[in-house]
């Protein structure tokens, strides 16, 4: 009984990613309200990015980074969900600008991992 539930599980989280295709993930270093809804999040992705895109994903972030907001565009409408630690903070640019993450990245980010060391960034070479 256990497996099914756990199989029947699986194949809804396999529907939801072919419902929900990102093809960029991009990420505001300026906090948002935590408390935004879908239309001010949008309205701030507009402000921010200056359109809301298909099959982007955009993330904000609270002052103390331990909570996040991502907006997904679907093509027909939008997403908006939220991830929040416990303990410790998320690893979040101050810088006041804007970036493109990888979708490993975006993983990384999400556990609360040092996202900026994914991919090529963290490759070493000998010089």
């Amino acid at each position: 009984m256990a497996g099914q539930c756990r199989n029947e599980l699986r194949d809804l989280d396999t529907r939801v990613a072919a419902v929900i295709r990102v093809e960029a993930v991009w990420l505001a270093c300026e906090p948002l309200d935590m408390r935004s809804g879908t239309e001010s999040a949008l309205a701030r992705v507009v402000k921010v990015f200056g359109e809301a895109r298909p099959h982007h994903a955009y993330l904000f972030a609270n002052r103390r980074a331990n909570r996040m907001k991502l907006l997904v565009h679907d093509g027909m409408g939008m997403w908006l969900t939220e991830r929040r630690l416990n303990i410790g903070n998320f690893v979040w640019p101050r810088d006041g600008s804007t970036l493109s993450l990888t979708h490993s990245q975006l993983n990384a980010l999400v556990l609360g991992l040092p996202w900026q060391r994914v991919g090529e960034a963290g490759v070493i070479k000998v010089v």
